[in-house]
């Protein structure tokens, strides 16, 4: 059966045959014991003031006697009354607008507030097993603009991973950290660049996660930024007879990974080069694609790669949840 026609949920779909417990994380058993977490003027009082018509101690005239001072005639209040009807008919209007608008705006996203947002929470979760493996990872990816200075790039599916489970897909800490959310299912495929100089893996995991706990990992990555630790990275799928037969761990050079906090699932990329050299110190990729940045994956390039294609995979995802959740509404 051709990649076309395969399915992420079929016989033959990426990821498949993960038993799924549910007492299981499905991360490749216990975490060895001994091994630590990956991160770890003053008022003056009411009678102090001067009476009206009252003498002011000090002033000239403080021992004279006079008569009161006559009251300033009150002003007329029916303009008064008048501004403020036409202030609170004006918020009237302006909140009318704004909840409409906000109204509006739900219906033109296929979202209803926390319904909307909990239905496409469940169809996100629900892809890997209905969704064509070419809607996920097609066969060619076209990266306008992707590339160092802006340059485009088009990136060729060369393998789609067999059935597996997470146990090997990531390093052992991150394999840990991830570990409490569930291994529900894990869809990889690896491309190359067109001179087939560059092999990027992307992944897409599919958690057990609540949304509380994807939000709480996603908050926990951005103010850890254990994005940038070299012990929490993604491994490559080296498919034998492809540009990437070459592709293990040692060959890393950059990679990137996103938690989603909107979606039961993990979206990540790791490059390297493709005639299998080895990389002494990898570099995140978010800091590889930095203006001036000199190491060896920077100059080649290589943060471009992981980054350009784990954004398309990713934007792919959103369209295809939308899609599913409009079709569905």
């Amino acid at each position: 059966m051709s990649a076309e026609s395969r399915y992420a949920g079929g016989a033959v779909r990426p990821g498949a045959g993960i038993a799924t417990p549910a007492d299981s994380p499905n991360f490749g058993g216990a975490v060895r014991p001994g091994t630590g977490d990956p991160a770890s003027a003053g008022t003056r009082h009411p009678q102090d003031a001067a009476r009206p018509g009252a003498p002011v101690p000090g002033h000239p005239t403080a021992g004279w006697t006079s008569a009161p001072v006559p009251p300033v005639a009150a002003a007329p209040t029916r303009p008064r009354y008048r501004a403020r009807a036409a202030v609170a008919a004006a918020c009237l209007v302006l909140g009318v607008g704004l909840i409409g608008g906000a109204v509006t705006g739900s219906w033109l996203t296929g979202g209803g507030g926390e319904d909307g947002s909990a239905s496409a929470y469940a169809t996100a979760g629900a892809l890997w097993h209905s969704t064509p493996v070419d809607q996920l990872f097609p066969a060619t990816v076209q990266g306008t603009g992707a590339g160092p200075g802006g340059a485009d790039r088009t990136w060729t599916r060369i393998a789609v991973a067999p059935d597996s489970g997470c146990a090997h897909a990531f390093d052992p800490l991150l394999r840990k950290l991830l570990a409490p959310l569930g291994c529900r299912r894990l869809l990889r495929a690896t491309y190359t660049d067109a001179t087939q100089t560059y092999v990027t893996t992307v992944g897409l995991l599919f958690t057990k996660a609540d949304p509380a706990a994807m939000t709480a990992l996603a908050t926990r990555y951005r103010d850890q930024h254990l994005d940038r630790r070299t012990d929490l990275m993604p491994r490559p799928y080296a498919a034998e007879d492809t540009a990437a037969a070459g592709f293990g761990d040692p060959q890393r050079a950059t990679w990137t990974l996103s938690v989603l906090p909107d979606a039961p699932v993990i979206a990540y990329a790791v490059s390297g080069w493709a005639d299998a050299r080895t990389v002494d110190t990898p570099q995140p990729a978010a800091d590889a694609v930095r203006s001036g940045a000199t190491t060896a994956p920077a100059q080649a390039g290589l943060g471009n790669e992981a980054q350009g294609l784990s954004d398309r995979v990713e934007r792919r995802l959103r369209r295809t949840v939308d899609a599913a959740t409009k079709g569905s509404s």
